[in-house]
């Protein structure tokens, strides 16, 4: 858990955000703003679907926030073959961050080693690039966050990433903290789903979270609540 002392005002937030549009709708110019966003207020990185990882390089080229983009969104019911190929074109493309989602009907039905290798696909076909696990904390009991995170941890991922935003619910900060106590420093946590204003994002990052996925990253570091949905 991080002191408060160490986030006093909403700008010190910025570090923390992965500014997000994962809207179906869309376009290159919604991107354009997304990464002027970004760059403006120094944000961690932005996270866009695959299709849209080349405009973001464009707009985000010389600056140092991260492209993040998504595979086997926002099921996670792809092949796992599926998913290794998304994500070896995502690389390609230029994303230096994979967010993933598991395959949450075979967590459920406790088909562990199948989730298991699922994830390492895609940790194998993204090499060096970190791979966060989407584990849609939403749809999942209290064990079953418990195996997906050790799960992920023993496939190899650098992240926990709690949600979607497409499944309902959000990240908390129970589950932040119960994250953090099954991976302890093996892996870094992104708080996702939900996430509104300076003191939602605060609250997380004291909790333990590393990063913040957000589609309300300008509100929150210009001291505002907004109303718009995670993605």
């Amino acid at each position: 858990m991080r002191g408060d002392s160490e986030i006093k005002k909403p700008q010190d937030v910025c570090p923390f955000i992965e500014q997000t549009l994962l809207a179906a709708q869309t376009t290159k110019h919604h991107i354009v703003q997304l990464c002027e966003d970004a760059k403006n207020y120094k944000f961690r990185g932005v996270c866009v679907l695959p299709t849209n990882i080349v405009a973001a390089q464009m707009s985000l080229e010389s600056t140092s926030v991260k492209i993040v983009t998504v595979v086997g969104f926002p099921l996670g019911g792809n092949t796992s073959k599926a998913k290794s190929f998304e994500t070896i074109e995502c690389v390609d493309l230029g994303a230096d961050e994979i967010d993933m989602v598991i395959n949450i009907g075979a967590l459920k039905g406790k088909e562990y080693q199948y989730v298991q290798n699922d994830i390492s696909y895609v940790v194998k076909a993204a090499k060096k690039i970190p791979v966060k696990v989407i584990i849609e904390t939403s749809l999942l009991d209290h064990e079953e966050k418990i195996v997906a995170c050790k799960l992920s941890l023993d496939a190899g991922a650098q992240f926990i990433k709690t949600c979607t935003g497409f499944a309902g619910g959000g990240a908390t900060i129970d589950d932040v903290k119960l994250i953090r106590s099954v991976v302890g420093n093996n892996m870094q946590i992104k708080a996702s789903g939900g996430i509104r204003s300076f003191a939602d994002a605060k609250a997380l990052i004291n909790a333990g979270a590393n990063s913040l996925g957000t589609s309300c990253g300008v509100e929150i570091a210009s001291g505002k609540t907004s109303t718009n949905k995670d993605y």
